[in-house]
């Protein structure tokens, strides 16, 4: 269960050097903690990202060391570089290797920002941990619950999914309820120093955009040409790499004299093959999901299929579906209406029917991927939809 936070409890507060983050423990500040602010130190110094919007960059660190220094916190830098290369960066080259569209956010919170970084809180005799993400937590009868935020347009919650029960028990959300033109004019009345600085951009680690030079780099082998075919197999191209696609991907084709446009509607990597096809094959209304988290037991305890609304893109609106909970932490995933472009390696995640509690979530597999001996299942594939 949730611990209550007692006047003077200490907090410790991951600051980013964003302005979200400063302002977390500003509030918390106020409010009569002991905030402790830690900012990690993912890149070597002479390698941070230049990218406007980076976040986790040098100038970042600096910014949170002076917005500490405002506040009269204290503060500290963790070096996390190596765990950060081990358990992101090394995964996110793999997962696009395998054909895969990973999400590095996700992976950065479950395995260093909620692993790590919460043990390294414990540690300092910290009661909780809070962190600048736009999610609620609600306190509930079986413990705390992970609900979306109250700006919809901001919310967070699809990347915090595979958040455990412990963890979110002892995390803290301070913006949850708040829009981030609070949160500005807050950091601008206490005169904070990246009041107006721009929102960081998912991939914080990819200079200028580029993440295929990244791949490239770790994965040399993933770079192999190929061809590119139509559903029956016949080759209608060539390509440089499957890293340079993804499902629903429509540029970079380099293809004409079709009837319609094509998209692309699945990766082979063994083959190193681009399977294009007419946008009406984009749809999908059945996949398999592998290492699901619960958040909230569907029925007697994740046995029985249950009613939800999911999502498959962050900034897509949730949708109707039935989950079906199988073995070995898979699920099932039956929409009620065709997605386009649902993309292994990403995520889906549960939110009840007719609230905001996630429920929880898992990865999306690729087609004809088995995830346990003897297990039935129906897997989604774009490309035979």
């Amino acid at each position: 269960m949730s611990q209550v936070l007692q006047p003077g409890s200490r907090i410790v507060v991951a600051m980013s050097g964003g302005v979200d983050s400063s302002v977390t423990a500003a509030l918390l500040k106020r409010q009569g903690y002991d905030v402790v602010g830690i900012t990690l130190q993912l890149y070597p110094e002479d390698k941070t990202p230049a990218r406007k919007g980076a976040c986790c960059a040098g100038a970042d660190i600096y910014d949170a060391k002076r917005v500490a220094q405002h506040l009269g916190i204290a503060h500290y830098v963790l070096d996390y570089e190596s765990r950060f290369r081990k358990n992101v960066i090394a995964e996110f080259a793999d997962s696009y290797a395998k054909g895969e569209t990973p999400i590095p956010c996700v992976r950065c919170n479950e395995r260093v920002k909620f692993a790590d970084l919460l043990d390294t809180a414990r540690e300092l005799g910290a009661a909780a941990m809070a962190t600048g993400h736009y999610v609620r937590r609600v306190e509930g009868a079986g413990g705390a619950q992970l609900h979306a935020a109250f700006d919809s347009t901001r919310d967070q919650s699809y990347f915090l999914f595979a958040t455990t029960q412990a963890q979110l028990d002892y995390l803290r959300f301070p913006l949850g309820d708040m829009e981030k033109s609070e949160v500005r004019v807050i950091a601008a009345e206490l005169g904070l120093v990246n009041a107006a600085k721009p929102d960081s951009q998912d991939i914080c680690f990819v200079p200028h955009g580029r993440y295929t030079a990244i791949v490239n780099r770790l994965r040399p082998d993933a770079a192999r040409t190929g061809d590119i075919v139509d559903r029956s197999g016949t080759v209608l191209g060539r390509h440089d790499g499957i890293t340079n696609f993804t499902v629903g991907q429509r540029k970079g084709l380099n293809l004409s004299g079709n009837a319609e446009p094509l998209f692309v509607l699945k990766l082979d990597p063994v083959n190193a093959r681009v399977i294009v096809g007419p946008r009406s094959a984009l749809g999908s209304s059945t996949m398999l999901l592998k290492d699901v988290n619960w958040l909230a037991s569907p029925g007697a305890p994740f046995e029985t299929p249950f009613e939800c609304r999911v999502k498959v893109r962050s900034m897509r609106p949730p949708v109707a579906a039935m989950v079906t909970p199988l073995p070995s932490g898979a699920a099932r995933v039956e929409l009620a209406m065709p997605e386009e472009a649902i993309a292994p390696g990403q995520a889906c995640v549960f939110y009840d029917l007719h609230g905001s509690r996630v429920l929880g979530g898992g990865w999306i597999t690729p087609a004809g991927q088995v995830l346990a001996p003897g297990t039935a299942h129906t897997v989604f594939s774009a490309a035979s939809a």
